[in-house]
């Protein structure tokens, strides 16, 4: 079904995600981040994500500084999101919405969010994200949080199936659009449901925003024999161009998050975001003999959110110790993995050091099998 009018279609199609350093990090570098916003606001783009949560609230705090403090209000587009896992009575929702306004000093967020709405169950109290939202009445706050103002649009981040996002779609008409893990690697992917979720979205006519375009990074770090079939086909073209511009592609798109942490990074998305261009039915042809390519390389599918990484009793830093596994199975390399893994668990946990708590595979929205991966670690890298 083709969407040829829907929420934020004029919104152009690269979003400034700021999950990730330094935007993240309370002793980031300011001047750098001003730098990177006004880059990308002067290719002409405006739409920023962050979350309540992301750097313990820091990425919020700087979005004031960087952002909030040095543009008018309507030169921007802001999304922020309420995480279900830290509430516990219904008045907190309004504690938070309120926080993340005084954080940023909005008077309203553009794009509201109920964060990574999942049917799996959670250590942290019984039930499911789900749950939690259900019991608090999560519904009926976003829509009383957009009839006062403070919210323009209402909608949730997704990991789950599509079956569920079906029900919840059909349930809440209420919702304006949805945030889903959109890219090449993970459309046919049986977990994730990149496809089927997307097609379920544009079923009920809800507008997508696209998150986790390069899988953490993880499509950036291509065996040389998958990335030279970008090359062959283009050899000007970046691997993050080929990923990006596949979830741009996608009728009924909002935008596409790209978690950019330096100002090369902006200065090259901008470059081929500014006067975006779909994919041909060429390209989409190299695209599938790369996700044909892929599906032969078995590596570990993390996306580096460090949801696993918070509450770890270890403090064991799973997304790196993941990345270099990945990168032992790509490039061979086992000296550059062993040092590398050496570097990280110098002050930190090291795999040998988890206990099978399971923390860390309760809060994956990868669903990763994270214990017996950690004793891979174990064997390999130590």
């Amino acid at each position: 079904m083709e969407m040829h009018n829907y929420l934020g279609k004029d919104i152009k199609k690269l979003g400034f995600g700021l999950m990730r350093p330094p935007f993240t990090s309370a002793d980031g570098d300011i001047g750098a981040m001003k730098a990177m916003i006004d880059a990308y606001m002067a290719a002409g783009f405006n739409y920023f994500d962050t979350s309540y949560i992301y750097g313990l609230g820091v990425s919020e705090s700087h979005a004031k500084e960087i952002l909030v403090e040095r543009y008018p209000r309507d030169a921007f587009q802001f999304a922020t999101k309420l995480p279900m896992w830290i509430l516990e009575k219904p008045e907190d929702m309004d504690g938070c919405l309120n926080t993340s306004l005084e954080r940023t000093s909005l008077d309203y967020i553009d794009f509201y969010m109920l964060h990574g709405l999942s049917a799996a169950k959670s250590d942290r109290f019984p039930g499911s994200y789900l749950d939690k939202a259900d019991t608090l009445g999560a519904w009926d706050f976003l829509k009383s949080a957009k009839k006062e103002g403070k919210v323009k649009h209402i909608g949730f981040s997704y990991h789950d199936s599509a079956e569920l996002l079906d029900k919840l779609l059909t349930e809440h008409p209420e919702t304006e659009f949805v945030q889903l893990q959109i890219n090449y690697a993970d459309w046919e992917d049986e977990i994730i449901q990149s496809h089927r979720c997307y097609e379920t979205a544009m079923k009920h006519n809800v507008p997508v925003i696209a998150m986790e375009p390069l899988k953490g990074g993880t499509l950036l770090k291509l065996r040389p024999e998958v990335a030279a079939i970008f090359k062959t086909a283009n050899p000007e073209a970046s691997l993050a161009s080929w990923a990006i511009r596949y979830a741009a592609s996608l009728d009924g798109i909002i935008t596409v998050l790209s978690g950019m942490q330096t100002i090369d990074i902006v200065t090259e998305n901008v470059s081929y975001m500014g006067d975006f261009k779909p994919l041909t039915d060429e390209e989409r042809t190299v695209i599938d003999k790369v996700k044909t390519t892929l599906k032969s390389v078995d590596t570990i599918q993390c996306t580096a959110c460090c949801y696993c990484v918070d509450d770890c009793p270890k403090k064991i830093q799973i997304p790196k110790i993941f990345e270099y596994i990945n990168e032992y199975r790509v490039y061979a390399d086992i000296g550059y993995a062993k040092r590398r893994y050496a570097n990280i668990t110098a002050d930190t946990g090291k795999a040998s050091d988890c206990i099978a708590c399971g923390i860390c595979e309760n809060r994956c929205p990868q669903k990763l099998h994270i214990i017996k991966n950690m004793k891979e670690a174990t064997t390999l890298l130590e």
